[in-house]
């Protein structure tokens, strides 16, 4: 695995407005340099912040839970903390996860620029319950994904997963793994991840692909 770049400039009109460039994989050995950085703002009294991760090829659970971990105290400081540039397969997981509920992501820095700048960009202060959640979600998801499996387990949980998938196209990866986890089906312990990798290595990434494919197999 990559090792990970970090990098902080300061932007908007007043200046006021930190951004931390990130490069690489944020993964459990890389996140801890993210972390010393986000951290150095908040301790500066910095709390409008723009992560820039434009370069970063993949983020693991434990890297997208120093976001939320971090969020809830940003916003009572009266700041926030807006994600930009992500490429598709991150901004996919960023989703996958629901995310996009508690944080804010942009397609350029200009745009996160200007939803500081025009003062409407401010997120309501989550509870103390939605961020232990999140956290949980991803704890659980960073475990499950940890699980060893062998390789012939592997074949046919893929055999399964896409099965499932051409039956039921329009189910997302997270209720195609919460289907897995029940007595039907052995309560096999699975992450939504990693059902989203398996769809996605089966070219069935898309719900388009699924019912097209699904058509012409079942």
């Amino acid at each position: 695995m990559e090792g990970i770049q970090v990098s902080v400039d300061k932007t908007g009109s007043q200046g006021d407005i930190s951004i931390i460039r990130v490069g690489g994989y944020i993964d459990t050995t890389t996140s801890s340099e993210l972390e010393r950085a986000l951290d150095g703002l908040l301790k500066a009294g910095v709390f409008r912040i723009i992560i820039d991760l434009n370069s970063v090829d993949y983020i693991s659970s434990a890297g997208w839970g120093i976001f939320i971990s971090e969020i809830k105290g940003i916003r009572e400081r009266g700041g926030d903390l807006k994600l930009a540039r992500m490429i598709p397969d991150v901004f996919e997981v960023f989703e996958l996860l629901e995310f996009h509920y508690i944080l804010k992501a942009f397609d350029t820095i200009e745009q996160a620029i200007r939803d500081f700048d025009h003062g409407n960009g401010m997120m309501p202060v989550i509870e103390e319950e939605v961020v232990k959640e999140k956290l949980e979600m991803v704890e659980k998801e960073e475990k499950l994904q940890a699980s060893p499996v062998s390789e012939t387990e592997n074949a046919g949980l893929e055999e399964l997963i896409r099965k499932i998938a051409l039956e039921n196209p329009s189910w997302s990866a997270a209720q195609i793994a919460k289907i897995l986890q029940t007595d039907s089906y052995g309560n096999i312990k699975i992450s939504r991840l990693a059902v989203w990798k398996a769809l996605r290595k089966m070219h069935l990434g898309s719900k388009k692909s699924r019912t097209e494919i699904g058509r012409k197999t079942l």
